[in-house]
């Protein structure tokens, strides 16, 4: 069935206000109508969440409505998510992506958001949450057949955690295994070229193309 719509509008609004509640109200209302979850996917989540992470980035809105909005998508996915298992419509995944905010870190606001778009885009993510160790991140990637291990730093005293986690990676002959990408606030392009990521990205709009790129 298609999005009515009232339903693409009403959702698409709720998301981008970060009214997680009346997102889950709405997005139940949809499937309970017939709606195919997939369409939801690609025809209100992800156009919403990219024009939010375009608004960041543009500075029209800050931190905390980003994390509103975050959360909404996340209440929201699980319901997609379910729908989609139980229908078997799931299409085949791009890859899986093993993600975590680095160990002493424990800001997950952007982390959260990447991991939300990158599943609203067929990717299998297993989020390690923050605070997550080097061994924990090669741990999870060996665990989960992953072909990306994403990791994000917000502070700068934390930033090093990476640059070990990289070296593990090489230490254990793993290295070209898995693409290794960063960010996060305490990152730049410049630095994540010196430690010898395969990609940065600035943001969750980023993220998901590079994450595309690299299973490309």
């Amino acid at each position: 069935m298609t999005i009515s719509d009232s339903i693409r509008e009403r959702l698409g609004a709720a998301l981008k206000d970060g009214e997680a509640d009346d997102a889950e109200a709405i997005v139940l209302e949809a499937l309970g109508a017939g709606a195919d979850p997939l369409e939801v996917i690609h025809e209100v989540m992800i156009p919403t969440l990219e024009q939010v992470g375009v608004d960041f980035q543009n500075g029209d809105i800050f931190v905390p409505e980003l994390l509103m909005t975050g959360e909404a998508a996340e209440k929201v996915s699980k319901h997609l998510e379910a729908a989609i298992e139980a229908a078997g419509k799931a299409s085949a995944s791009p890859g899986t992506v093993v993600i975590g905010t680095i160990k002493g870190d424990i800001h997950d606001i952007g982390k959260n958001i990447v991991s939300t778009m990158l599943r609203a885009h067929g990717f299998k993510v297993v989020d390690l949450g923050r605070d997550v160790s080097p061994s924990a991140f090669v741990d999870a990637a060996k665990a989960n057949n992953a072909n990306i291990v994403g990791m994000a730093s917000l502070m700068t005293t934390t930033r090093p955690m990476i640059a070990s986690t990289i070296s593990l990676f090489s230490e254990l002959g793993l290295r070209d295994s898995y693409k290794l990408i960063v960010g996060g606030g305490s990152i730049t392009r410049d630095w994540a070229d010196a430690v010898g990521a395969d990609g940065y990205a600035e943001d969750a709009t980023t993220a998901v193309e590079l994450c595309k790129q690299l299973v490309a």
